[in-house]
């Protein structure tokens, strides 16, 4: 049952379950990886998961609200991981139109940010979805903290790049609400696969126009709903299941 102390209820429901099923997808990196809200209009306020904390086990309840305008947000017993901190943390400062953020090292994207090119090409459906709509990030400069961060950032100032690709690393995909950021995320992880998968092949590729890549891109980014009731269906099964996210 929702608990009427606690703050954005509504969004940390939400937020657990997008990472329960992070987590059944087997896109997480054990307990290294984070995701983001911004709760406040400015941006400056956001959900965050709690230091090292199984994205299985995460509850609506546990996620902690950081301010980036705080100078002690990483002190204390309920202090973010620093490098969580560091690249949601510049983000949200950065980048006040992102709402939600979403950071793995899922395998299939982690292996196209490890191509010396590391861009997606329109090959399907999927892999056009992303046309002109995903930065590459290839001066990886160590763990994400504070200076990465910032670095990072600036590689999503474009509102129209909601995916970055973080070159010998992972990926960061953003959104306006975590139904939409959880959406891409699945999307461009199938995305990826299906384009390490075709590059194994040894095949020739058939490549889509841009034409018809920018046309596909935009039909499904103006698809009614989608993404609301991917979420739904998801929290459903987890209903069904007796799964405690919502707690």
């Amino acid at each position: 049952m929702p608990d009427p102390n606690i703050a954005h209820w509504p969004e940390r429901i939400d937020m657990a379950a997008a990472f329960r099923w992070t987590a059944r997808l087997n896109l997480h990196e054990a307990v290294a990886n984070h995701f983001s809200l911004a709760v406040n209009d400015d941006g400056t306020q956001f959900l965050m998961n709690p230091n090292q904390m199984h994205f299985a086990r995460i509850k609506a309840s546990d996620l902690i609200l950081l301010d980036v305008n705080d100078p002690a947000a990483l002190d204390g017993p309920d202090a973010p991981d620093p490098t969580a901190w560091g690249l949601h943390g510049s983000l949200h400062r950065e980048c006040p139109h992102i709402r939600c953020a979403m950071h793995v090292h899922s395998i299939f994207a982690t292996v196209l940010a490890s191509l010396a090119d590391s861009t997606l090409p329109p090959i399907d459906q999927n892999t056009a979805t992303f046309f002109n709509r995903v930065a590459v990030d290839d001066q990886f400069g160590g763990l994400a903290f504070e200076d990465e961060g910032t670095r990072c950032a600036a590689l999503l100032t474009d509102p129209k790049k909601k995916t970055l690709i973080l070159g010998n690393h992972g990926v960061m995909v953003t959104g306006a609400t975590v139904a939409e950021t959880f959406n891409r995320l699945y999307y461009f992880e199938r995305a990826a696969e299906t384009y390490i998968r075709a590059l194994q092949t040894g095949q020739n590729l058939r490549f889509l126009s841009d034409e018809i890549a920018e046309k596909t891109a935009h039909e499904i980014e103006t698809y009614p709903e989608q993404d609301i009731r991917h979420l739904n269906e998801l929290k459903a099964i987890l209903d069904e299941e007796g799964s405690n996210y919502a707690s």
